[in-house]
């Protein structure tokens, strides 16, 4: 696992020493990145399910100005800081742990309560069995948590068929990558 393009191209990403989490393989990121070239700059980012940070600091290596890094497991999280201080990121970036409908709810509030921005681009890479997607995009739109104009990236198995609209979000785009398939949801 490494940092694809931008500020931090070329660094290594420490990986899980079990199979608890599955980095999105580099091909995967690359695929993802490339449909998000126009979006990233400047960009509000959530990765939520953040695993590893892969997708996050792949983030702020080609341009956001901030990331939130969210996930359920302290083994993840103390991976996801590992790797930022590997990468020596100095971009604004903040961790959260909690699942993701608790970190969801919390940002909703903070969003209510103006001590929080909507998300430009929403990365989200689930557990592929765990059947969250359909859960966490009702909580994104009832938590008004993309902006207007943003983006949901959700990582899933090829086998799952995504609607075309899900909660307001409107799919514009689905990638089939192997095992892997992307889908690209905006707030109109």
């Amino acid at each position: 696992m490494r940092v694809i393009a931008g500020k931090y191209k070329g660094r290594k990403l420490f990986s899980p020493e079990d199979s608890s989490v599955r980095p999105t393989t580099d091909k995967v990121k690359e695929a993802c990145f490339s449909i998000l070239t126009n979006d990233i700059y400047d960009a509000r980012v959530l990765d939520l399910f953040a695993g590893s940070g892969g997708l996050g600091i792949e983030a702020l290596s080609r341009g956001a100005s901030y990331c939130l890094f969210a996930d359920a497991s302290r083994k993840s999280l103390n991976l996801v800081k590992q790797n930022l201080d590997h990468c020596k990121v100095e971009e604004e970036m903040r961790i959260a742990a909690g699942d993701y409908s608790k970190v969801l709810k919390s940002l909703a509030g903070r969003i209510e309560d103006g001590r929080e921005e909507p998300f430009d681009i929403i990365l989200l890479d689930p557990p592929y069995d765990a059947g969250f997607l359909e859960e966490v995009f009702r909580l994104i739109a009832e938590g008004g948590v993309l902006a207007p104009g943003g983006i949901i990236v959700a990582e899933h198995r090829k086998q799952i068929e995504m609607p075309d609209e899900l909660y307001g979000f409107t799919r514009t785009k689905e990638r089939r990558y192997g095992v892997v398939k992307l889908s690209i949801y905006n707030n109109m």
